[in-house]
């Protein structure tokens, strides 16, 4: 399928489809006019691709992902005990990052509220 068929299945922009693909999370191969032209298994690829995204991981994060990104993602991902790499390596920082940003935040609301007590509601 060509990148504007690839995008309008997968509720994304063609914009998008190219940065994925420059970024190494998707391959196309050319028609002999350089269109793009994707698989089927583009389709999966970008919808697991955008639900990590949405999940608060990064593109870098994503890459962890690879081998997981043609078929149907896991609600929960299990590890393997002493996994080190992979998925495994970008959960834990990810989380962590998110946490730092959620007390930032709470703190600066609080320092808001405590000058303005009407918006406390």
């Amino acid at each position: 399928m060509l990148i504007g068929e690839l995008a309008a299945r997968t509720g994304t922009t063609t914009r998008a489809l190219r940065f994925y693909e420059e970024q190494g999370l998707m391959t196309s191969d050319r028609t002999a006019s350089g269109y793009r032209v994707y698989e089927e298994t583009a389709v999966r690829r970008v919808t697991n691709i955008r639900d990590l995204l949405d999940t608060g991981f990064t593109v870098e994060d994503v890459r962890a992902f690879l081998p997981h990104l043609d078929r149907d993602l896991p609600e929960v991902f299990h590890l393997e005990p002493r996994c080190t790499t992979g998925y495994a390596q970008v959960g834990a920082p990810r989380v962590a990052h998110l946490n730092e940003r959620i007390a930032q935040l709470t703190e600066l609301r609080d320092r808001l509220v405590a000058r303005m007590p009407w918006l406390a509601d």
